[in-house]
């Protein structure tokens, strides 16, 4: 079975500059954002026949201008048909740049598109869906399979997206000052977003969704090669990295979950726990360790161990205390139990977890009982364990997580 042709790569590299040439010049994102797909079909027909031209990216540029022309005119012509043009306001307008305001290099419009894609009047979800669709290129069909809603519902959602940027009066432009770095730390909770459901999947029958994993780490990557010496950007690509560099691993006969302590580490992909070791020894080098770079030298950590037992959980300890100061939060303090019992014994992170208990954003969840079960096991404690375990496996929407925390429940009951 043949892979796919050289081309869909480029196109999907290619689409957030042409988009963002587009709104830049133009002014107006969804019309553009149409024409920019219509460009892409195009190309993806033509280029696997005819060969792919000396400069894609301005013959992506030429396409999708001619197209976004003829809608321009053809909205344009309607309005005056109905004799309603003075009246009506364009949908989805977004203001273009002021007459001879000057021009940057087009490598900043994926970052400036990412910027607007991520505008703070946007809800968390929406930025997911908006992203995606226009800075990573997927279909609005793709995008509703990956989070498991119907097609109609994403396309609803990202309409709004577009309706609220355009109500907003937001503008494609360069970002500057706080601003600039404000957006860029919800960019990057964004990317993070799409990262973690295609790491591990919140609900639905398999444990991970390659394609958002892949597709978060390369629009990380595009983020890094603008802002080069970002130690934040640096450190969620090297977290990134070193977190998928155990996917092979991380599942055994049938899609079953393997725990990492149980995990084949041959099976780690080394060069990529390289990269990220690299990475994250770059942006900690600058000693203004931020929440991914602590994250990442977490990961590092394990990913360095040969053996599960080879892993420095006092380095870990210690790691996560400075990133419960940097970051603070019940998952992270679910995490550091998880390393205090490591550390100083599963009765001591057991006691932590009875705190954690009373904060409503883990009551709910699967995490606490999860982790309350597996400490529980490792105290000698195998009925109650066994509930934990239960309780976790009810709350759990992940097919593959859930059939893992009933095995462990049966062993403990045994």
């Amino acid at each position: 079975m043949s892979g796919p042709h050289p081309a869909e790569d480029l196109l999907r590299r290619l689409a957030p500059q042409v988009l963002g040439a587009l709104v830049r010049r133009h002014g107006h994102f969804d019309a553009a954002e149409e024409a920019v797909q219509d460009a892409l079909l195009a190309a993806a027909q033509q280029w696997p026949r005819d060969g792919t031209p000396d400069n894609p990216r301005g013959w992506l540029i030429r396409v999708a201008a001619r197209r976004l022309t003829d809608q321009l005119r053809a909205e344009e012509a309607r309005r005056r048909r109905e004799e309603r043009a003075a009246a009506l306001t364009p949908r989805h307008e977004f203001s273009a740049p002021p007459p001879g305001e000057a021009r940057y290099p087009s490598a900043d419009d994926t970052l400036t598109l990412l910027f607007l894609c991520c505008h703070p009047r946007l809800s968390q979800g929406s930025r997911v869906a908006l992203t995606l669709r226009a800075v990573g290129g997927l279909t609005t069909a793709e995008i509703a399979r990956a989070f498991l809603v119907p097609e109609p519902t994403m396309a609803q959602r990202i309409s709004r997206a577009k309706r609220t940027l355009a109500d907003s009066g937001a503008r494609f432009g360069r970002l500057a000052g706080e601003e600039a770095g404000h957006r860029l730390t919800g960019v990057l909770q964004v990317l993070y977003l799409v990262f973690n459901e295609g790491h591990t999947a919140t609900s639905g029958p398999t444990l991970r969704r390659a394609d958002l994993a892949a597709e978060a780490i390369r629009l990380v990557r595009a983020v890094n090669g603008l802002l080069p010496g970002n130690g934040e950007v640096e450190g969620l690509l090297a977290l990134m990295l070193l977190t998928d560099a155990r996917r092979a691993a991380r599942t055994g006969p049938g899609g079953a979950l393997v725990p990492l302590d149980e995990q084949d580490r041959t099976r780690w992909d080394r060069r990529a726990i390289e990269e990220g070791v690299s990475l994250v020894t770059a942006a900690l080098s600058r000693r203004r360790p931020g929440p991914y770079q602590v994250q990442a030298a977490i990961a590092a950590v394990h990913g360095e161990a040969e053996r599960a037992e080879d892993t420095d959980w006092p380095q870990i300890l210690g790691l996560y205390e400075l990133l419960e100061k940097l970051s603070p939060g019940p998952v992270v303090s679910l995490n550091r139990a998880v390393a205090v019992a490591m550390v100083h014994g599963p009765e001591t992170g057991l006691d932590l977890l009875e705190r954690l208990a009373e904060d409503q954003r883990l009551a709910t969840g699967h995490r606490l009982a999860a982790v309350r079960g597996h400490l529980l096991e490792r105290a000698g404690r195998p009925a109650a364990a066994a509930e934990a375990y239960r309780l976790a496996a009810e709350r759990t929407l992940s097919v593959p997580e859930r059939r893992y925390l009933q095995l462990r429940a049966a062993r403990c009951a045994t």
